[in-house]
């Protein structure tokens, strides 16, 4: 190991370089390598770290659209799942204020007397009612099922 000094006319600057002789060939030196500061692991680490996050945006983009139908998918079951939560707790707070929940059910009772008699009570309406379920069937589900 040799330690060279180089000075100049403002500052000293002092460089550890470790030279190891080959014995197969005399006088072949392998390559110097000099030991690693903790600011040069720092800037290695801080390119790595500022790569990923530049390239970030091109790793999103590829990810959704290589799996945007499944994606989307989650996505709709999570938010029904989020609306069906919040229905059930805006019902919830709903049934404790008095008077509100025997009005919602006399709504209800009023609203299924009128369907029964609307519908159910004639086999003409009956028959109307069904070739209205089947259309909305051929909207929802298409034509061949």
């Amino acid at each position: 190991m040799t330690q060279a000094n180089f000075s100049d006319n403002t500052e000293t600057m002092t460089e550890v370089v470790t030279v190891d002789l080959v014995a197969d060939k005399p006088g072949a030196m392998t390559a110097v390598t000099t030991p690693e500061t903790p600011t040069s692991q720092f800037q290695d680490i801080k390119d790595q770290v500022l790569t990923i996050v530049s390239e970030l945006p091109v790793y999103l983009s590829n990810f959704f659209t290589e799996y945007q139908k499944p994606l989307i998918t989650v996505g709709l079951i999570l938010a029904g799942g989020i609306s069906i939560k919040v229905m059930l707790g805006v019902l919830a707070a709903l049934n404790d204020v008095p008077l509100v929940a025997p009005v919602f059910e006399l709504i209800g009772m009023g609203y299924t007397g009128w369907f029964v008699y609307r519908y159910l009570l004639k086999a003409s309406t009956r028959q109307e009612l069904l070739t209205e379920v089947d259309a909305f069937k051929e909207q929802v589900v298409g034509k061949d099922a």
